[in-house]
């Protein structure tokens, strides 16, 4: 059973209190309508992106485990390491950059544990329990059979749920095709992943059972660090003090003239998910919902008062600045930097080999002379394919003075496979000018050179046949 404590009264750490149970108001509204488009479009795409394929591949995976990653279809291995940090560094940019200019919208709007408890867990909440009032009166009610079976419901929904985003996160991971063999196949042949799917499920329960706007307000570190990124042309949902103060009850027939427009409702409290009030000012707890915003403008237009007594601000218009001007430059310039980034990763993406490679001069051997007046040396190659299909291939050298001779002739690799070839690298003896010449070895498909693999060649200097 949840403790019920006042929705205001503050937890301190060490003051002996339990914590404050958010019982938060059915929100609703215009910026309710189109978090919901934005949520549900999200939502969508993560239910359905692990069943996506191109050419065979995962539309998106992230297998940690064997260390393949596909992204829009494309496997990476840990060789392209770089493009996905530079993916990886793209994502903490938009956030970034996205939050000096919107304020934590991200986290209001898009965030997966914002999105999944408002439009999700909490709205079965409301189905099953009723709005915040009755929730209350449920949790300090008597142990009837009704309040019983509420409970059972709530939390088995909850669990079922859980266990379903708990298979779509593992698909992320280890692929759909793997996750169904896990579904199908018997239990002690998966074991492990089993496990890990009723760890997953027991996460996500307790996430969005019982811990809640915790993530929010004390896990994630997000919220700690957005101050340093907000500066006065950063807009945020906040509350317009000088147009709201004073504010006071407005009673029947009262034209309210000698007062502000808050009227102190408390409403844009009992909507707020993670319990606080818009009109302390700016607070790390605001994710940006704008649940605030909807109630607000909806009593302002019962009063006939114009509307975004709370809204989105810029920090310079929340301090009363009275020479205050927006300048969108920084904008403009963020946009700039964030498509040029956005341009670099695709170049990199896209125009990776389809073939990567490495390759080692033979450990311990040196250059051999051989009968016909040339030198050789032995090489170890590694070719791992990254195209997503069988391809063919063949290794040829740079240079017209020398030919490769393969020890262990490899010509095709299969789907994700690879292959470790030895060859001899064989050139002129009176064509070397140096005792170790740098060279380049070049995998060829279709007739394209796809990829150029450097190394270096041995061999005596000013030697005649």
């Amino acid at each position: 059973m949840e403790t019920v404590v006042s929705r205001n009264e503050p937890v301190l750490p060490g003051n002996g209190k339990k914590r404050v149970w958010i019982y938060a108001k059915k929100p609703s509204g215009t910026f309710f309508n189109a978090r919901q488009w934005v949520g549900y479009s999200l939502l969508l795409f993560l239910f359905s992106a692990p069943f996506i394929k191109i050419n065979g591949n995962p539309f998106l995976m992230f297998n940690i485990i064997e260390r393949k990653f596909s992204i829009f279809g494309r496997i990476f291995f840990p060789q392209d390491l770089h493009i996905f940090v530079f993916g990886t560094l793209i994502i903490l940019v938009c956030i970034v950059l996205f939050t000096a200019i919107f304020g934590r919208v991200w986290c209001g709007w898009t965030c997966p544990q914002t999105v999944f408890m408002e439009l999700i867990f909490r709205r079965i909440e409301y189905w099953i329990e009723g709005d915040y009032t009755q929730q209350k009166k449920l949790n300090n009610g008597p142990n009837t059979d009704v309040r019983a079976l509420k409970k059972l419901a709530k939390h088995s929904v909850f669990l079922l749920l859980s266990f379903f985003i708990a298979n779509i996160f593992l698909s992320y991971i280890i692929g759909i095709d793997a996750l169904v063999k896990i579904i199908s196949e018997p239990v002690e042949q998966h074991s492990a992943g089993f496990m890990a799917i009723l760890l997953f499920t027991l996460v996500f329960y307790a996430v969005f059972a019982h811990v809640r706007e915790i993530v929010c307000t004390t896990i994630c570190p997000y919220g700690r660090f957005q101050g340093v990124l907000l500066d006065d042309q950063s807009l945020t949902v906040a509350y317009n003090e000088q147009r709201g103060e004073p504010r006071g009850k407005l009673r029947k027939g009262e034209t309210h003239t000698a007062k502000g427009d808050c009227i102190d409702c408390g409403l844009c409290v009992q909507v707020c998910p993670t319990g606080i009030d818009i009109r302390n000012g700016i607070q790390l707890e605001c994710v940006n919902c704008t649940a605030c915003v909807d109630a607000c403008d909806t009593v302002m237009a019962k009063i006939g008062k114009p509307k975004r007594l709370v809204g989105f601000y810029s920090l310079g218009e929340i301090e009363g600045e009275k020479k205050f001007k927006k300048n969108k430059s920084r904008h403009v310039f963020y946009g700039i930097a964030l498509l040029v980034l956005i341009a670099v990763f695709n170049y990199m993406l896209f125009s990776r080999p389809p073939i990567g490679g490495s390759v080692l001069r033979a450990t311990g051997s040196i250059y051999q002379l051989r009968d016909d007046g040339t030198v050789s040396n032995l090489y170890t190659m590694e070719l791992l394919n990254k195209s997503g299909r069988e391809i063919a291939f063949e290794i040829t050298a740079n240079s017209p003075d020398m030919e490769v001779q393969l020890v262990n002739p490899v010509h095709h690799l299969q789907k994700d496979g690879t292959a470790k070839i030895s060859f001899f690298l064989v050139g002129k003896k009176e064509s070397v000018k140096s005792y170790k010449t740098n060279t380049k070895i070049h995998i060829v498909s279709d007739g394209k050179i796809v990829e150029t693999l450097k190394t270096t060649f041995v061999a005596p200097v000013g030697a005649k046949s």
